[in-house]
């Protein structure tokens, strides 16, 4: 609750009387640390993974890198590693971002608190259509700052009262909020998480992300799309992907003059 420190009246009696605005103290907020963290009973395995291979060209790959100098945005660097526990299978586990690293894509997404209304529909809907991500190497990473214990809590409750039910992917407690900070998720006065998404490449590279407001859920289908094309592109450097694109669709070629054949054919 906010407070304001009362008016000080100077000492000296020729000097005139002065005071102090009200100083607003902003509200602090705690979260208790759960003690149950004392081991886990099975370690994470990532599903092994399916080898990918670019073709080499001479042309200039048109990818951007954004330096390391000052700010800088998340696309275009390595994705900030964490180490945390999750709930997978209604266990324990413990997920490690960098061991997906040579292995697979990672799509990381953060939602705000377990037992509320979009989250469910998020969290599920990734789950219902995990075998489609798997079959582009993929795995998913759902997080929040809530407990290992909410999150088992929240999959052992069935879908009809607002639950989850079993996951084909783990839920990350980020309890510390150190993973929502780092990925410029965090809501300070409020302590919980944006609805961030980030695809993150087999070089541990983020290549794609977004970042909706606490009532608007995000799409499945863009996000499959979306990491379609960053696939394509990696294994086609010399090439692009305009608005929309699909795979099977055509592509174009970063070039004023060689672009014009892509141009022309969807005039």
């Amino acid at each position: 609750m906010a407070c304001s420190l009362p008016s000080l009246v100077a000492s000296k009696p020729m000097a005139p009387l002065a005071s102090l605005a009200p100083t607003s103290i902003p509200p602090s907020g705690t979260q208790a640390i759960p003690k149950g963290f004392h081991g886990l009973r099975r370690s994470f395995q990532p599903r092994p993974a399916r080898m990918i291979s670019a073709p080499r060209t001479s042309q200039r790959s048109f990818v951007v890198k954004a330096s390391s100098e000052s700010y800088s945005p998340l696309v275009g660097n390595k994705a900030p590693d964490f180490e945390a526990e999750a709930v997978f299978d209604q266990e324990f586990i413990n997920v490690k971002l960098s061991d997906y690293i040579g292995k697979k894509y990672v799509i990381l997404f953060f939602y705000p608190l377990d037992f509320t209304f979009v989250c469910p529909t998020e969290i599920t809907a990734f789950s219902d259509r995990y075998s489609e991500f798997e079959k582009l190497n993929t795995e998913i990473l759902g997080v929040s700052v809530d407990s290992v214990f909410s999150h088992l809590a929240w999959v052992q409750t069935d879908r009809k009262s607002g639950g989850l039910g079993d996951l084909n992917y783990p839920l990350i407690s980020d309890i510390t909020k150190s993973i929502s900070k780092s990925y410029g998720v965090l809501i300070p006065d409020q302590g919980i998480a944006l609805r961030g998404l980030f695809i993150i490449d087999k070089e541990g590279v983020i290549q794609h992300s977004t970042i909706n407001n606490l009532a608007i859920g995000r799409s499945v289908d863009e996000t499959m799309r979306t990491l379609q094309a960053l696939q394509y592109v990696q294994e086609n450097p010399d090439e692009v992907c305009p608005a929309g694109w699909k795979p099977g669709e055509k592509s174009m070629k970063p070039d004023p003059k060689l672009s014009k054949e892509y141009f022309a054919a969807v005039a």
